[in-house]
């Protein structure tokens, strides 16, 4: 079973951007579908972008699109969230998600993802 640990999370002033990661273990990244969701304080999780497993098709909420950028690097077992043009809405715990199984979920729901990892903070300010 895999293990997800995110970092990489900061402090960061609106405009700017900031890359966290996914560094995976027990499985590999690319036998996934991944995903990355976040919660802001008193806030449900909610989604923000997901890469297939067999495609390598990104999906992206719509207040990800056009600043964010899903990827990840089978060689390192990782994958990444590049963030830019943040904005103090984005501030949350950002958690990185995976899924091996099938689903009558949709991508952008968190019941389809059965692993989880612990959340990096990353705050914008303004």
């Amino acid at each position: 079973q895999v293990q997800l640990v995110e970092s990489g999370g900061g402090l960061v002033q609106a405009g700017g951007s900031l890359r966290v990661s996914c560094a995976a273990s027990g499985g590999a990244v690319s036998g996934y579908t991944m995903a990355w969701f976040r919660q802001g304080p008193g806030e449900e999780r909610s989604f923000v972008a997901a890469i297939t497993y067999w495609s390598d098709n990104t999906i992206y909420a719509d207040s990800a699109k056009g600043r964010f950028t899903i990827s990840r690097d089978s060689a390192k077992n990782m994958m990444y969230l590049q963030m830019n043009g943040l904005k103090p809405e984005d501030t949350a715990v950002y958690y990185c998600a995976a899924s091996n199984s099938g689903s009558p979920y949709t991508y952008s729901d968190y019941r389809r993802y059965n692993y989880w990892g612990q959340g990096t903070q990353v705050t914008v300010s303004s």
